[in-house]
């Protein structure tokens, strides 16, 4: 215990924090003050959690707390019962609740950092399946998820470029001998230009190549144009195929439209609207229920807002315009 509060306040008193305990000091911090501690450290993870608890209830600050430690991962020792006594002695500031906590989440701080700031966006707004059945929510939900995963893509992306090596004195670098290499092609450009000023019929000869030019781009437009041609041929042939069987089955279907045919699908539609009165449509009342009640708790949570969501664009845009930078300078290095 005593290599515990060592650490912890060892921790506490280097940058961001420079709380300058001691041993003596830190240990006589009254239960409030101890509080305030762990929610400064939890700030220093989540800048949203920057507040003074003396400005909060006792069971909002304990709410908040277990909000973030559960977003985190942090597990307390123990069964249930002891899971009970952790949240009763986060609201009273308990020494051997709060210790644990505060030497966990320093220990690993960066790491941490990290998972809070993903988890902003990376956890899922469940919306109950019948206010999906609105068009513009289900439009909203199912831009909310692309972004969600667009945000995923891009973030995954954005740490293999940091792994990779790539630092901005290596692309300062890079840009400075492209912008060498420009200023030598330029003066090429123009020896070349004398040279060839200095010919005999130069002007027809530039008319030629800038002939051969088009020509060779006319080609490339050609060939692209052969190929989406084939495309719709394959794609065209596709639909075809699937008419085809379409007919071949609403045939085989007037084929077989005999009275004893009818009679027997007519005993099976009854048999699936009955399992469909008495079992299914029963089960699904009960499920629209459960959800009717899991959306009264959600109601009754702070939810992602407008603003919220104009921030995750914002970061998304902010990242999606690094790494194509950052891809556009590494395809140009590789070429050269």
């Amino acid at each position: 215990m005593s290599d515990q509060i060592k650490f912890i306040m060892d921790s506490l008193n280097k940058e961001p924090f420079r709380k300058n305990y001691n041993l003596i000091t830190f240990d006589s911090l009254e239960p409030m003050q101890l509080l305030q501690v762990l929610s400064d450290v939890l700030a220093e993870i989540d800048p949203k959690q920057l507040v003074d608890i003396r400005e909060e209830m006792p069971e909002q600050t304990a709410k908040r707390m277990l909000s973030l430690l559960g977003i985190l991962k942090y597990k307390p020792s123990g069964n249930a019962t002891d899971m009970s006594t952790f949240r009763q002695g986060l609201v009273i500031g308990s020494k051997p609740v709060i210790y644990p906590v505060l030497h966990w989440l320093l220990q690993r701080t960066n790491e941490l950092k990290k998972r809070a700031y993903l988890a902003r966006f990376l956890i899922k707004l469940e919306v109950p399946s019948e206010f999906l059945q609105d068009e513009t929510v289900a439009d909203t939900n199912k831009q909310y998820e692309e972004l969600m995963e667009a945000f995923k893509t891009l973030h995954k992306e954005y740490e293999q470029l940091k792994i990779s090596g790539f630092s901005t004195a290596e692309i300062r670098k890079d840009i400075s001998a492209m912008e060498e290499e420009k200023d030598q092609l330029i003066k090429r450009v123009e020896h070349l230009k004398k040279r060839v000023e200095t010919a005999q019929n130069h002007q027809w000869m530039l008319k030629i190549a800038r002939q051969l030019r088009v020509e060779k781009e006319r080609e490339e437009y050609l060939a692209q144009q052969k190929q989406e041609q084939k495309n719709q041929l394959f794609h065209a042939v596709q639909r075809l195929q699937r008419v085809q069987n379409q007919l071949k089955s609403m045939r085989q279907a007037a084929a077989d439209a005999k009275p004893e045919s009818l009679m027997k699908r007519l005993e099976e539609e009854i048999k699936f609207n009955l399992y469909m009165v008495t079992e299914k449509f029963p089960k699904e009342l009960e499920n629209k229920k459960k959800e009717l009640h899991f959306l009264q708790k959600v109601v009754s949570e702070p939810a992602m807002g407008h603003s919220d969501l104009l921030e995750l664009e914002s970061k998304i845009n902010e990242i999606n315009t690094e790494i194509n930078q950052l891809i556009k300078k590494k395809k140009k290095k590789k070429k050269k």
